[in-house]
């Protein structure tokens, strides 16, 4: 593993203020007098980060023994329905948003040192002596957020879209803290695939350039072998990449630092971490076969592009790394640096594309040894630009008559696919779906957009249950992007 200090000192440099901002509970019954098996919920009306504080004193005779409670933070109801010893999942339980605590000496104030993500909290008697009751006299939290809400200004869509773009703003408010988090429940890390979404969505709503620069700055500053830039960073103790490589997620690194180099004009950070972004697109070669193919693996996650554990990604991978080359020579361009080279394995690789991933019968790109058909295969060739417009728009619109093709499963991967369809030129497509899929999570009760949402299973949950789920997760901010940059409130259409 690789570490550049001059560039971790830069980005330790650019460290935000957080916001902070104390909120009572909307609902919930304070002075309740409970007694051993007793629990009171309080709502906060909407999601919220920060650090609860909590006042309790007792009722009846002097208490003779601790009281011993359990405190439970949720996102959403749903969470605080599940048992923790009845979850068996392969993510840690250590997730969970709770804790057990015993109180010696009342009354007393409850200060709760870890950081939590939650609209609800919930406090249950284990435990108390018959001779007295527990009272929760006062509960108030300190939230944090680097966003400064002061400089975001409200979308003037319609009733819909104006709820979907609150919510989504409310989404990346919350993951927005020192760095922008993937999810601020869990797993409260700086992840590549996320970044590039978020930073998108920050351009647009609360323009807060500088965390996206230091962002880019810790990830070429704490790199793995040969400096390809790692999937996601550990914040503490101390900046540290994680051992977990993705061949997109390196690759990702290029239309991030175009992305930021467009919106902002900061030319200096792009001219120095341009070798960085560069170096991706070489590393990435080595996946490429002689015939300019990705090659397959069968190593779990070489690949991320969807959570589909069904998904065979090689296809993806294809377009993926099409779509960061075709970044990389643009990049070039606006800093005058050379790219003839870029440029031709672009078109080789694309016609590779084509020859080895296009089923002439089907009309269909399909990956793998056993040809799947899916979305993220179509999606992600079309914005790899292997077809044309009218091409893509076709293909697009010929996939929603595949039954049986793999499906999309997260956000994330819709983000994507909003991104084609306004590439081939069908924006109202586009904006149905947004309102479609991210509508659903609305309708669903939603402060704040999931990690993933399936229409037909709202519960579902890739890690054996809801309670380790993440409700809050930036790769699903997209609608306040997409609104505002291609919908402006006056364009709409129902």
């Amino acid at each position: 593993m690789n570490c550049n200090p001059l560039w971790l000192e830069k980005a330790k440099e650019l460290e935000p203020a957080l916001h902070h901002m104390q909120v009572k509970p909307v609902s919930g019954e304070l002075g309740k007098p409970l007694k051993a098996g007793d629990s009171v919920c309080f709502d906060f009306g909407d999601h919220f980060v920060g650090y609860a504080k909590i006042d309790f004193s007792s009722r009846g005779s002097h208490f003779d023994a601790p009281a011993w409670i359990r405190v439970r933070f949720a996102e959403r109801l749903c969470e605080l329905d599940e048992k923790v010893e009845e979850y068996h999942g392969w993510i840690s339980k250590g997730w969970i948003q709770q804790e057990q605590l015993h109180l010696d000496v009342l009354p007393c104030t409850l200060q709760m040192e870890r950081r939590y993500a939650f609209r609800y909290i919930s406090i249950e008697v284990l435990d108390c002596s018959p001779k007295y009751e527990l009272v929760v006299e006062n509960i108030v939290c300190d939230t944090v957020t680097s966003a400064d809400d002061d400089v975001l200004q409200a979308y003037q869509g319609d009733a819909e879209l104006a709820q979907l773009d609150k919510i989504a703003c409310r989404t990346l408010r919350s993951c927005m803290q020192s760095v922008f988090e993937d999810g601020p429940k869990r797993d409260r890390r700086l992840w590549m695939g996320d970044l590039r979404m978020q930073a998108l969505t920050n351009y647009e709503t609360y323009h807060s350039d500088a965390l996206v620069k230091r962002c880019l700055y810790l990830f070429a500053g704490s790199t793995l072998d040969e400096g390809k830039v790692g999937a996601c960073l550990f914040l503490e103790p101390e900046i540290e990449v994680d051992d977990t490589e993705m061949f997109d997620y390196s690759l990702f690194f290029i239309p991030t630092l175009l992305n930021y180099l467009e919106a902002t004009g900061d030319r200096e950070t792009a001219e120095e971490l341009y070798d960085t972004a560069i170096r991706q697109i070489r590393l990435a070669k080595q996946q490429i076969d002689e015939n300019g193919v990705v090659r397959d693996s069968d190593r779990l996650g070489w690949c991320f592009v969807d959570w589909n554990l069904g998904l065979n990604k090689q296809a993806s991978a294809q377009g993926i790394y099409l779509y960061c080359l075709d970044s990389a020579i643009r990049l070039a361009a606006l800093l005058g640096r050379p790219a003839e080279t870029m440029e031709e394995e672009l078109c080789v690789n694309r016609k590779a594309a084509k020859d080895h991933f296009w089923d002439a019968q089907r009309q269909l790109f399909v990956s793998g040894a056993e040809r799947q058909v899916s979305w993220a295969s179509q999606v992600w060739l079309v914005l790899g630009g292997v077809l044309t417009q009218d091409e893509g728009a076709a293909l697009l619109e010929r996939m929603e008559t595949e039954p049986e093709a793999e499906e999309m499963v997260t956000p994330y991967m819709y983000h994507n696919y909003l991104d084609a369809l306004i590439a081939v030129g069908e924006k109202e497509k586009a904006l149905k779906v947004l309102r479609g899929y991210w509508g659903g999570m609305a309708r669903q009760g939603a402060d704040t957009f999931w990690e993933l949402y399936d229409p037909a299973d709202p519960n579902a949950s890739p890690y054996g249950g809801t309670i380790v789920n993440s409700y809050c997760h930036a790769w699903s901010c997209a609608p306040a992007y997409f609104l505002r940059k291609y919908y402006a409130a006056a364009e709409v259409t129902a």
